[in-house]
């Protein structure tokens, strides 16, 4: 009996021991260990025709294998073997993507952040079945803006993303206050695609999250376009970077360091989801959740070494989200390294464009949206009920927040929305743009300002839901049905709301 019980507490006293060993283990930091011996890639402009009005794309998603200096990791990409190319369209342009789904499953490809008909937001209910093509079709009808695309098949969107399935999508637009900005593509005009990946001991992606994480797979590892350990050559005295947070669940807050000053550079924000704030904000830090993207123009010294650096993204929030949700990670992410003689930039517009306040005056409806575990609003994702009915060309209310210890992020599918307020405050200058997705600390709530489209369907449902990707694919999603005016109740009644 005696040695029973001594088995017995020398167990616990090892699990006491390996809890506090787990708990006061250090932060991940790589800031003053990385290298930077690899060019950075820059993912090419996809080509395109235009065929009867329509400026076409094709896109093919296939598996591959792609050397991070790892060996052959499996990997996933559109017209490559990881990533994808950087769709570029204008205004007013009628596009047509032509995706061919050579994966062993189906597939979807959803345009975040992109004004567009249901039918062809890449959802899960139009699933591309493998050895198929689907044949996507709209006209480009918003602002200049930083998009991305990625898969969103019902099940698999985690799983597809992170072996390497997404791409950037820009467009522009003819607005002559902002011909000035840095606009040459792979010069001063950078995609800034960072993602966190983890390697196994056969060099392949790490799938299991540790059994402390609430939000998946917390890599250790950074790729920036597809890169470990990035340099930039660049020869301009301002770079603008598209900054696009594409990892699963890890946020980050971006700043930069000099190699030859103290302290942080500062920067201009200039977009955000939805596209060009009304003025640039002066910056040090800008915090991205999973999904969010930033354009920042960075001034630059001739010779010297800038370091786009990610530190302690949650320090406002709880300890577990601190402790074991990444808030407390820090990397470094790119080089910059600047010619001995810089090309001069023209001087950043005073205003980028017509942004006023929003006017939440003759909303249609107020809603509220609680983020809960893996339930909004008690629910969790049911494809065949609709959550809400929506008209086209209103505005609606929401309120959205999260009563959970562990990070949530909300996205919204085809439409866009400007925060009114946080937590009955304005929202900071880098919030008052138009915007997509939106972090949500717990306990914290934003009043947003829902702009719907004129893209009605009573067929096909957009989504909204929480960006952790492990959090989408377990249910923390719902779908609402954008209509015209005077079809919403027939709309509720036939998909049973």
């Amino acid at each position: 009996m005696k040695r029973r019980l001594w088995k017995i507490w020398l167990v616990l006293a090892l699990l006491a021991g390996a809890a506090v060993w787990y708990t006061d283990r250090p932060p991940l930091s790589t800031v003053g260990r990385v290298a930077f011996d690899r060019k950075l890639a820059i993912p090419p402009l996809a080509p395109s025709t235009v065929v009867d009005g329509f400026r076409t794309f094709d896109l093919t998603a296939a598996g591959g294998v792609t050397d991070f200096g790892h060996g052959g990791t499996r990997t996933a990409g559109y017209n490559g073997t990881y990533l994808g190319p950087t769709l570029r369209v204008k205004r007013g342009e009628r596009i047509r993507v032509r995706v061919r789904n050579d994966l062993e499953q189906d597939s979807t490809v959803h345009w975040h952040g992109a004004i567009l008909p249901a039918a062809v937001d890449g959802g899960p209910h139009r699933p591309i079945r493998a050895g198929r093509t689907a044949d996507m079709r709209w006209t480009v009808d918003q602002p200049a803006a930083t998009l991305w695309y990625h898969p969103h098949p019902d099940g698999h969107t985690e799983d597809q993303v992170m072996r390497g399935l997404a791409g950037m999508f820009l467009i522009d637009d003819d607005d002559p206050r902002t011909a000035g900005l840095p606009h040459e593509y792979g010069v001063d005009d950078l995609p800034v695609i960072v993602q966190d990946r983890e390697f196994d001991r056969r060099g392949q992606f790490r799938t299991r999250p540790d059994f402390s994480s609430d939000i998946g797979v917390l890599g250790d590892t950074l790729l920036v376009n597809g890169v470990i350990g990035p340099y930039r050559e660049v020869r301009t005295s301002l770079v603008r970077l598209r900054l696009l947070n594409g990892s699963a669940g890890r946020p980050y807050e971006f700043g930069l360091v000099s190699d030859h000053e103290a302290g942080d550079r500062g920067f201009q924000v200039i977009s955000t989801d939805g596209g060009l704030l009304a003025a640039p904000v002066a910056r040090t830090r800008i915090r991205l959740a999973a999904g969010e993207r930033a354009d920042i123009v960075v001034p630059v010294r001739p010779g010297e070494r800038l370091t786009l650096r990610s530190l302690a993204p949650s320090p406002g929030e709880n300890l577990l989200v601190r402790r074991f949700e990444g808030g407390m990670d820090s990397f470094d992410v790119l080089e910059l390294r600047a010619a001995a003689t810089l090309t001069p930039s023209p001087p950043l517009p005073p205003v980028l464009s017509d942004l006023p306040p929003p006017d939440p005056t003759g909303a249609a409806h107020e809603r509220s949206f609680e983020f809960y575990q893996r339930t909004i609003n008690d629910k969790s994702m049911d494809m065949h009920r609709t959550d809400l009915v929506a008209v086209a060309g209103t505005r609606e209310i929401w309120t959205v927040h999260s009563t959970h210890l562990m990070p949530h992020i909300f996205h919204l599918h085809g439409q866009r929305f400007r925060v009114l307020d946080v937590d009955g405050d304005p929202p900071p200058a880098e919030l008052a743009g138009w915007k997509d997705t939106i972090n949500l600390p717990m306990g914290v709530r934003f009043r947003l300002l829902v702009e719907f489209s004129g893209n009605a369907d009573e067929n096909t449902p957009y989504m909204y839901h929480c960006h952790v990707l492990r959090h989408e694919v377990e249910g923390m999603m719902g779908q609402f049905l954008v209509v015209a005016p005077g079809r919403e109740k027939y709309a509720a009644i036939r998909h049973h709301q």
